[in-house]
C-alpha cells in the first residue's frame, strides 16, 4: 500500500485493489496499532479509529489535501503510483 504522507507519528496510505473498483475513494490512517478509513470527498469516517487527537490531525491534514488526495486515488485506480503529499506541520 503506497505511502501518500508520515507526519506526527502518522502514516497515510493508499491503495487500488488489483481487479476491483472501489466505490469511494479513500485512505488509510495508521497511528500505533490503530487504523482508520476516510472518504476523501467526505472526509468520514469509514471504518476503524483513531485516538481524537490523531484524527484531529489527520482531518485537517486531509482538507489542506483533498485536491491531492482526489489526485492520487484517480492516478491509483489508473494503474500509476501516486504522489508523495506534504505532511502537516
Amino acid at each position: 500500500m503506497p505511502e501518500l504522507s508520515r507526519f506526527f507519528g502518522i502514516v497515510i496510505r493508499m491503495f487500488a485493489e488489483a481487479g476491483e473498483r472501489h466505490h469511494e475513494p479513500h485512505f488509510h490512517a495508521i497511528y500505533q496499532g490503530h487504523q482508520a478509513v476516510y472518504g476523501v470527498d467526505s472526509l468520514e469516517l469509514i471504518v476503524g479509529s483513531l485516538p481524537t487527537t490523531q484524527e484531529r490531525l489527520v482531518l485537517a491534514w486531509a482538507e489542506i489535501h483533498r485536491s491531492e488526495l482526489r489526485t492520487c486515488w484517480q492516478a491509483l485506480q489508473a494503474g500509476r503510483p501516486p504522489t508523495k503529499i506534504d505532511p502537516l506541520r
